[in-house]
């Protein structure tokens, strides 16, 4: 159970708190000096410390400022026979967990006590979780070495813990989400919410009411006033993506936001300030939809503050064999079991596909291969057949396309003989028996060819 530090300096007091304490399980410290207390809890260590507030030489408050300030995750209980409303507000601003009168029913003790442990365990989940999910979101999980991802990563460190308007661009697929959650969770907005939102999922109306939210009574089904996007996002990142699909109306809206910081709901005749970074995505090109006039020019510049190109995964093959160990681990955390290896037969068909659906399919071809393979190597076989018939079809486009194409075939037949002893000659470090042994023809016969080839060439051999 927990270990809980107790201090009064009245020894009785102590000794029931102790009792109680240990009746349930926990380690009870007793001590009758909070200076001695303090001076052991470093060694300690303690869940909880349970301390009167009214003492001789420290007062409880002080034993309160010292836990607060050096052990941040400890409890702290305040116990006193002189409570007032004020005092219980003074302990609770300085950060005590819980305050109790004496004198105490044992339950009412027991229930604080657990009340705290319950508290602290759920903020320690929140801690653990938030590491996680910063861990999730680094920058190094955006995996590259290619010199175009390279160049993503020199940009997106240096902006990351600034407040300016970003502007992703890059196909469906390419991880747009994964980089604006890196910029929010490696900037000092990462306590405050990340919102989402794919502009393209709901139509115009709804689509305003969700980012800018409404007053009750503005449309038929408002019955009641609605916080927008932006406010739940206020201290935090919101994330636009398909920015580009946005009416025009609503990208008038949008560009207010990011004028003046503040937004209006819908319905609503004042605004309010909001304090959101923004962050927006585009699967398309937005010069010719300004061109045309569906996309607002002023808007653009608002918005790519700093514009990121995410790479298409076409134009990084390279970084295909890290991605693939990099999907490999993933499941093997999903699943909770050790990484399946891959046959480098097919790491190569994997590195001659052209990805439509950029690493976003390179991810699901993964996934399909550790659920479908029957051994812990993945094989050729475990992948998608469209990614293997496209392999072979552009290796075979290649081996064509190197065809000497036009010339009589006894003349490509005999280059072809030429090149192929001139290799085993080289490999058999000039020995023409052992290289007539590893042709499997006779000394005479390779002499004769060596020799047309001398010939052929206006040669001596």
């Amino acid at each position: 159970m927990a270990k809980i530090i107790i201090i009064d300096d009245e020894p009785a007091m102590v000794e029931v708190i102790v009792t109680l304490c240990r009746e349930k399980g926990h380690q009870a410290v007793p001590f009758n000096s909070a200076a001695r207390a303090l001076e052991q809890i470093d060694a300690l260590q303690p869940q909880i410390v349970i301390t009167d507030i009214k003492m001789e030489a420290m007062s409880g408050f002080d034993v309160l400022r010292h836990v607060r300030e050096h052990h941040r995750q400890t409890a702290v209980i305040l116990i006193t026979a002189y409570g007032s409303a004020e005092t219980a507000v003074e302990a609770m601003k300085m950060g005590a967990t819980d305050y109790v009168l004496k004198p105490f029913k044992i339950d009412e003790l027991q229930t604080r006590i657990q009340k705290a442990l319950d508290f602290q365990a759920a903020v320690g989940e929140v801690t653990y979780l938030r590491k996680e999910l910063k861990n999730r979101y680094r920058f190094e999980n955006i995996v590259g070495t290619s010199r175009k991802m390279q160049q993503v990563y020199n940009l997106i460190n240096k902006v990351a813990d600034t407040d300016s308007t970003v502007l992703i661009q890059g196909e469906s697929g390419t991880g747009k989400e994964l980089v604006a959650r890196g910029l929010h969770f490696n900037s000092n907005r990462q306590h405050h919410p990340f919102i989402a939102i794919n502009c393209s999922a709901l139509p115009e109306n709804l689509l305003e009411s969700e980012l800018f939210g409404h007053k009750k009574g503005a449309f038929t089904g408002a019955v009641s006033d609605k916080r927008g996007l932006f406010e739940e996002a206020n201290l935090g990142t919101i994330f636009l993506d398909e920015v580009n699909s946005m009416a025009t109306s609503l990208q008038t809206k949008l560009l207010r936001v990011l004028q003046e910081r503040e937004v209006r709901r819908v319905g609503d005749n004042k605004s309010s300030p909001v304090n959101v970074r923004v962050v927006g995505a585009t699967n398309e090109p937005l010069q010719p939809k300004m061109k045309d006039g569906t996309f607002r020019e002023d808007l653009y510049y608002r918005l790519a503050v700093i514009p990121v190109e995410i790479p298409p995964l076409r134009e990084r093959l390279e970084d295909v064999p890290l991605l693939v160990n990099h999907f490999l681990q993933k499941q093997a955390n999903a699943t909770g079991g050790e990484p399946k290896k891959i046959d480098p037969a097919a790491v190569d068909i994997l590195c001659h596909y052209d990805y439509p659906g950029n690493v976003r399919e390179l991810e699901n071809a993964i996934e399909r291969a550790c659920a479908l393979c029957d051994e812990e190597m993945i094989l050729p076989t475990d992948l998608p057949p469209q990614v293997v018939a496209a392999a072979q079809g552009e290796k075979a486009d290649k081996a064509v396309a190197a065809m000497p194409i036009g010339q009589p075939l006894e003349d490509f037949i005999q280059q072809q003989e030429r090149g192929y002893i001139e290799a085993t000659l080289a490999h058999c470090g000039g020995s023409r028996e052992k290289a007539a042994s590893m042709l499997g023809i006779s000394m005479a016969t390779l002499y004769r060819k060596v020799d047309s080839k001398s010939k052929a060439s206006g040669k001596k051999d």
